[in-house]
């Protein structure tokens, strides 16, 4: 059994355990947690049941996925409810924070509509699974310990989301009462969006926020239960059905809706093959809208916040967390850098540090990429990093250098430089040996070069210059090293005869293979002398 399909039996097993244990009373478990989730986003409870409803039905006719339910989910309604708390008090001005609630609503459904109608879908990839892994896990902590305020009957509590604040409030408090769910299905609200004026700004700000994060956890949910049945999710219909479905709830009184894992894990589990459970949910959400909302007021707040601390104590995903230091550190700094920015500082704050740090890991990665030297694996013909294969010998008077990334502006004169860098230390090392010959040739693997730029080609000439300035002693005569490529691909090899670059250094000096490139250069290292 490969590893794949180990992984995702696992996955499935962890999906059937979920659903196992929410097998009874679904209904029931949902709807306290859609108040639940309004309580978090601090809005009375009949908003968690409305964004039940109609997204849902919405999603049902757009989306692709056969498996994603929709709703409120804790981490989106702790973030707009965190953002909303900081521009407006939800108690003492309450109508104009459910105002801008319907506003963020819309912006995020405009943001979500149009990343996927210009297929702008990869942006939601600048977030890495490390910092999502470390943005759930602080979102989770900072969730469960807002719940302390029901939980322990605290009447007075902070408004801020981290744990300082939020203990202090725990400590310096040394009562019970659900209010009454309003009855019948959602009241138009388009007239409560803020279309103009201050408002209108900060609507769009968090809006935009708060759409970018649920997309990402949609598309996440989507692509998890894809793969499990083995078809293929239409990521940009995916961010329309989203979007659309947020600006209708918008209208219509809900707050950002997304995809919900456990909702979908249970789908999955009761074998629903269609959207159509979602139509379905909606139903059962409509009908207790209508006759059975009276009957929760007797639902205590102890109840609601042990409901949603053990909604989302599965966010904290330790597992994870100790792969990815197994795996590469600078993720796992990316995703503690995302957990502590949320236990610590804020919602924003954390996601700021988690987009911050993916966007660095990219940077790096792209104006420091990997070089390696090569070396000949003995009785063969291939030529392979001498870091990974120890047994790999260097060729006497030859350097062959590889460039594991596509060379533009941003890079050029790092690859340039560490080229370089690396002919001095060989050279250090020729001078200390003995009976070894100086380096002749330098070449160059570009398989994986797959693009250049004006920038980079300035490199190779510079690199090309920097090479004529060195001095070889060969049959009594002083010579330059030879640059010479090695496989550059189609694209680049355009590039480099539009530039004239292969006049330059000679057409004659370009191979298609490594192999060829060493072959050619040993009957003239015949001739060097020492």
């Amino acid at each position: 059994m490969d590893r794949s399909t180990e992984e995702a039996q696992t996955k499935e097993m962890d999906i059937r355990s979920l659903s196992s244990s929410h097998h009874h009373s679904q209904s029931e478990r949902y709807i306290h947690k859609d108040i639940g989730y309004a309580k978090l986003a601090n809005l009375d409870p009949q908003y968690g049941l409305y964004s039940s409803f109609v997204p849902p039905l919405i999603y049902a006719f757009m989306g692709s996925s056969r498996d994603i339910a929709i709703g409120p989910v804790a981490v989106v309604s702790l973030l707009l409810g965190t953002m909303l708390q900081n521009e407006l008090d939800p108690i003492n001005e309450k109508a104009q924070y459910q105002r801008l609630a319907f506003t963020a609503t819309f912006f995020a459904g405009i943001t979500q509509v149009t990343l996927g109608f210009f297929r702008l879908g990869f942006l939601i990839d600048f977030l890495s699974h490390a910092a999502i892994v470390g943005f759930m896990g602080g979102a989770a902590v900072t969730i469960a310990l807002q719940q302390l305020k029901g939980f322990l009957g605290i009447k007075k509590f902070t408004k801020k989301s981290d744990i300082i604040s939020v203990m202090h409030s725990v400590v310096a408090s040394a009562h019970h009462g659900v209010k009454n769910i309003k009855k019948g299905i959602n009241p138009s609200s388009v007239n409560e969006i803020y279309f103009s004026g201050d408002y209108l700004l900060k609507g769009f700000r968090i809006g935009v926020v708060a759409g970018m994060i649920g997309l990402t956890e949609a598309i996440a949910i989507g692509r998890t239960f894809a793969a499990m049945k083995d078809y293929q999710l239409d990521g940009n219909k995916e961010m329309v059905a989203l979007g659309a479905m947020n600006v209708v709830g918008s209208m219509t009184s809900c707050y950002v809706a997304t995809g919900s894992f456990s909702r979908s894990a249970v789908n999955f589990m009761a074998g629903c093959e269609t959207a159509v459970s979602n139509i379905i949910m909606s139903c059962v959400v409509f009908l207790t809208l209508e006759f059975i909302t009276p009957l929760f007021k007797y639902t205590p707040n102890a109840i609601l916040a042990s409901i949603i601390i053990n909604a989302v104590i599965g966010l904290i995903d330790i597992g994870a967390a100790t792969l990815l230091w197994k795996i590469d550190k600078f993720d796992f700094v990316a995703c503690m850098g995302a957990f502590f920015g949320v236990v610590f500082s804020s919602v924003e704050i954390g996601l700021l540090i988690a987009v911050s740090i993916s966007f660095a890991k990219i940077l790096l990665q792209v104006t420091r990429p990997r070089t390696a030297i090569l070396g000949k694996v003995p009785r063969t013909t291939v030529y392979r990093n001498i870091q990974q294969y120890p047994e790999a010998t260097k060729v006497p008077g030859v350097l062959i250098v590889r460039v594991d990334s596509a060379i533009y502006f941003s890079n050029s004169n790092y690859v340039k430089e560490r080229i370089l860098r690396w002919l001095e230390d060989e050279e250090e090392e020729v001078k200390a040996a003995t009976y070894q010959p100086r380096i002749q040739f330098l070449i160059v693997e570009m398989s994986p070069v797959t693009d250049i730029d004006t920038s980079g080609i300035h490199a190779l000439e510079g690199l090309h210059r920097s090479l004529e300035k060195r001095e070889v002693q060969k049959s009594g005569d002083v010579v330059a090293p030879q640059l010479i490529l090695a496989n550059p691909g189609p694209v680049v090899m355009d590039k480099l005869h539009a530039s004239s670059f292969t006049s330059l250094i000679g057409e004659d000096n370009i191979f298609l293979t490594v192999a060829d490139a060493v072959s050619s250069c040993a009957p003239k290292l015949v001739e060097e002398q020492p």
